[in-house]
């Protein structure tokens, strides 16, 4: 590991000095530690070694892939002298040299950096262009570093437009943005564009690696991995995870735990989501639910479990298509992922991705999360038992496709010789079938099932109970069936709908099925003021 990795290209400092972060401790000192931008890297190589440097250079791209960085490594290649003195212009500056050194430590008189973002005026655009014409002190090009370009002024932009374009032949201007569409198209063509890559997660892993052992703690690389994932391109961000991960474990001499970074990110486990989408898969209801619940109890972010699944469902697809594993991945994760691409259809997983992100895009939203996260699965589970929207119109079409309202089940027979309804859809049928209409929808709306057994219910209620309901209800089912009932409303967590909450979720996760076909999706993308309508769950 290279000295400069280390900090030892900075002066010691002393044992009470105050402690510095990890992304300022390990910024890169050569363009070799600056990780995922080799493209740049080489470009500028080349122009050094041609001898044909542009006059300004715009740098852009996400939060803390290496902008600022960029720029003042470039300021040390085109000042460096070497150890000797007398080096010229080199895309690897030595780092030993007097340039190299005050550069490093924000302290060379003709290295200029500005933050636009508190000098947005032309006042301080005029200050740059006055002070631009006097040659460098001490340096070979004087160079003006301007970080978030794009909040500047536009009269700012335009006063500095004219210098901009004709600077004088030892001025450079290094400009940095993470808004690259707010800079004037003016100043855009006046300057040599780089676009900064966000940096794999698996460069950044290997970095944190390699910072976690100079810092003297042991680091678990599924750790490092949920923190590059976590990082989202960025390595500052990495590192300043990184950075509290190893606060949190303590001094007890622990490392950096997988377990103890999920705790601090509010992650959900991957096994968990594994078990959840397993359970989605199978229909589960009560145990996707079940499932979801563990997980919020733990602490983690209902809208997290929504995007982890999303993830999931992706890298089904990826496998389903035969690509190359993600080198995280653990063996388990790919076993499962092959099994559930052998299981499932192209259209299948096109439909589970526009179900999953609509109910993360509605938890993102809602005022109560996990009640929306919860309806977003079970629309997920019903949307799943539903046929293939496109082998569903082929059975339309060919006439194929019976309707019938699905005879019940015979329970026990009746006095009259009728059968006694054995489920709370029955039973609504029931009463409406003796033309009690209001009983029968009091039953749809109000009541969630327990346990239906013989002429013994159990039931939630949804919503108040109006005052003589069980005892309305009981005297019409003594009347028509001659049997006594016994009907309880007991007060424990439903884990059903009402028979109106079931039928509107079907009837939306239809809606959904359809909307998501492949076949339905691009003619609502290629007409976009299009609307579903004249459908029902007939399909006519």
């Amino acid at each position: 590991m290279s000295d400069s990795l280390l900090g030892l290209d900075e002066p010691p400092q002393p044992r009470d000095s105050a402690y510095r972060v990890l992304a300022r401790k390990y910024r890169p000192q050569t363009f070799s530690e600056l990780i995922g931008q080799d493209a740049m890297v080489t470009t500028l190589g080349n122009a050094i070694k041609r001898d044909r440097l542009a006059h300004a250079f715009l740098l852009t791209g996400v939060r803390g892939v290496g902008k600022t960085s960029t720029a003042r490594l470039i300021a040390k290649a085109l000042n460096c002298i070497g150890p000797d003195g007398q080096g010229g212009p080199t895309i690897d500056p030595c780092g030993i040299c007097e340039p190299c050194r005050a550069i490093a430590e924000g302290r060379h008189i003709d290295v200029i950096e500005m933050d636009a973002a508190s000098h947005t005026g032309v006042d301080d655009v005029r200050e740059i262009i006055e002070a631009s014409r006097y040659s460098a002190v001490s340096a070979r090009y004087k160079i003006y570093i301007i970080d978030e370009v794009h909040m500047l002024s536009k009269s700012a932009f335009n006063a500095l437009l004219k210098t901009l374009e004709e600077p004088p032949a030892h001025v450079k201007f290094l400009f940095a943005t993470t808004e690259v569409n707010k800079v004037p198209v003016t100043v855009l063509s006046r300057c040599q564009r780089f676009d900064l890559r966000r940096i794999p997660a698996e460069l950044l892993a290997e970095h944190f690696a390699k910072v976690s052992q100079a810092e003297g703690v042991e680091a678990e690389p599924e750790a490092l991995g949920l923190i590059a994932r976590a990082a989202e391109g960025s390595a500052r961000d990495g590192l300043s995870i990184l950075d509290q991960a190893i606060a949190h474990a303590g001094l007890e001499g622990e490392g950096v735990k997988a377990e103890a970074v999920r705790q601090m990110l509010g992650l959900s486990d991957r096994g968990a989501i594994r078990t959840l989408f397993g359970l989605l898969l199978e229909g589960d209801a009560q145990g996707a639910l079940a499932s979801l619940r563990g997980q919020y109890d733990l602490g983690v972010d209902p809208q997290a479990v929504l995007r982890t699944l999303l993830e999931t469902v992706h890298a089904v697809t990826l496998a389903k298509l035969g690509t190359h594993p993600n080198s995280g991945q653990s063996a388990e994760e790919l076993k499962a992922l092959e099994r559930w691409a052998a299981g499932l259809s192209f259209p299948a997983l096109h439909r589970l991705w526009q179900l999953v992100l609509r109910g993360h895009d509605e938890v993102a939203k809602a005022v109560l999360p996990i009640e929306a996260a919860e309806m977003a699965l079970l629309r997920v589970i019903h949307a799943s038992q539903l046929p293939d929207p496109g082998e569903l119109a082929r059975q339309i079409a060919s006439g194929n496709v019976t309707i019938s309202g699905g005879a019940a089940p015979a329970g026990a027979a009746a006095p009259n010789g009728s059968a006694l309804p054995t489920s709370l859809g029955q039973l609504a049928d029931y009463l409406e079938e003796k033309r009690r209409f209001q009983l029968a929808t009091q039953v749809r709306d109000y009541l969630r099932p327990v346990s239906f057994a013989g002429t013994e219910i159990e039931f939630a209620a949804a919503r108040t109970l109006p005052f003589d309901f069980l005892k309305e209800l009981g005297a019409a089912l003594k009347e028509f069936t001659g049997t006594n009932w016994k009907l309880q409303c007991v007060e424990v967590p439903a884990q059903a709908m009402t028979l109106r909450e079931e039928q509107a979720a079907n009837e939306q996760a239809e809606r959904d099925s359809v909307l998501a076909s492949p076949m339905v999706a691009a003619a609502m993308e290629a007409f976009p003021d299009a609307e579903l309508i004249g459908w029902s769950k007939t399909g006519s």
